[in-house]
């Protein structure tokens, strides 16, 4: 149920909600439920929501995670007020435009711009209110003269595209996203986060569900995790996205390294030049299944200092010292460099680089370094996740993976580290000329 808040500081307040569906294993169980004298049950309930509280302030950008069957299509639904709860209650503070999975919203048997009305009307605006916004919307969705078709011939792109297009265009308090833009290509993609950043600097409230955790990293304020019709974690999108990705890879988030000493195979040698720089990784946050675990980690330029601060283009090293509590066979040691927002910016590991380590026997200590050339990263601050598998790249078991293992700051005084993430610089930059022109 929606109804106005009081409120003016919360834009949704979700309170024990619930959605209950009845599970028949039969439709004759059906029948003789409905026809029992005495209502016996023949069925059994399904909680798609259970108990789901959380409260979202005006100007919000939300993500909602989770595995597909968690319930945030449910949630989302009950939201958009196209799915009724069967316990609790949802209050929404304002108007709510929704752009939910594809089949949901238009009439099939309607043109373009039939739906384009149809969802007008729903809305609360009347014809001439919608004819004020109609150029607007069919210039977003860019479909041509397929507006004048029936939607049940529209490819999924077509559908997002004119969909997306209605949501935004109705200047909602309130806009709901549920993976719809997974559908659409690249540059419509990045069209409809423009225009969510536009929504976002105007102070509206966006619920953004998306299996893309990047996005999710880039866009939200706040990330709530659902699991199993229940709200698992909600928190900041890199605690959360970082909790909800462990989860998914192993179920299981391990909490404690298991620290042995050092074995009597690694030699003084190996050690000299990096021993100053081991970094203990005990305390960061992980997950793997554990049958190898990190220990420390080093980071250092070739003239054996120590990195706080890089400009690009130096060489470094990245040091990686780990246990084996299992023999493990095709080991693979792999680090990636993450942004200030928890996004991937690059990295490798020793599968991709062509670097064999077929079998290392249990309880001993391996020490892997990289060496390489910094890319011209823009400025600010940046984190080293370590890892070890097993395996090949497509398929692989992940033993041990460390977030946010070591920092470092780029401070880069050059304006060509400021186009982009990266900059890569020309190798030589010619000018071609038609002497005919």
């Amino acid at each position: 149920m929606h109804k106005e808040m009081s409120s003016k500081a919360s834009a949704i307040k979700v309170n024990n909600l619930s959605k209950v569906y009845p599970l028949y294993n039969s439709s004759n169980d059906r029948l003789k439920e409905a026809l029992h004298p005495l209502r016996k049950k023949y069925h059994h309930d399904f909680y798609a929501l259970r108990d789901v509280s959380f409260e979202i302030e005006k100007g919000e950008t939300i993500g909602i995670i989770g595995q597909n069957g968690s319930g945030k299509s449910t949630l989302l639904k009950i939201l958009s007020n196209v799915l009724t709860p069967t316990n609790g209650s949802c209050t929404v503070n304002g108007k709510v435009s929704s752009l939910l999975e594809l089949g949901t919203g238009f009439n099939p048997e309607l043109t373009g711009i039939e739906n384009v009305y149809f969802n007008g009307t729903l809305l609360g605006f009347t014809k001439e209110e919608m004819d004020a916004k109609l150029d607007e919307i069919l210039n977003f969705a860019d479909i041509g003269d397929f507006v004048r078709q029936p939607v049940k011939t529209y490819s999924s792109g077509m559908y997002v595209r004119l969909a997306f297009a209605v949501a935004i265009n109705v200047d909602p308090d309130v806009l709901i996203i549920d993976e719809a833009l997974a559908v659409g290509d690249v540059r419509f993609q990045q069209k409809c986060f423009r225009k969510i950043n536009e929504f976002r600097e105007h102070g509206k409230t966006i619920l953004f569900c998306s299996h893309d955790t990047a996005a999710v990293l880039n866009f939200c304020t706040r990330c709530i995790w659902i699991n199993g019709g229940e709200v698992r974690e909600a928190g900041l999108p890199t605690e959360i996205v970082q909790k909800y990705m462990a989860w998914v890879n192993f179920e299981n988030i391990v909490t404690h390294s298991q620290k042995k000493n050092d074995s009597e195979h690694i030699t003084k040698n190996e050690l000299i030049g990096i021993e100053q720089f081991w970094r203990d990784v005990s305390d960061c946050p992980q997950f793997g299944d554990n049958a190898a675990d990190i220990l420390a980690v080093a980071f250092y330029d070739e003239n054996d200092e120590n990195i706080n601060t890089l400009k690009g283009g130096e060489k470094v090293n990245l040091a990686i010292k780990a246990v084996f509590n299992e023999s493990i066979y095709n080991v693979i040691f792999g680090f990636t460099v993450k942004n200030r927002h928890g996004e991937p910016v690059f990295g490798t590991n020793s599968f991709v680089e062509n670097f064999p380590l077929s079998l290392i026997p249990s309880e001993s200590i391996e020490i892997v370094k990289f060496s390489f050339q910094m890319p011209f990263l823009g400025n600010g601050t940046y984190t080293i996740d370590v890892s070890i598998g097993s395996g090949t790249q497509m398929n692989h078991i992940q033993h041990i993976w460390k977030y946010d293992a070591m920092a470092f700051n780029t401070n880069n005084y050059n304006p060509k580290a400021s186009f982009g993430q990266v900059f890569v610089p020309s190798e030589k930059i010619t000018i071609i000329r038609n002497n005919n022109q």
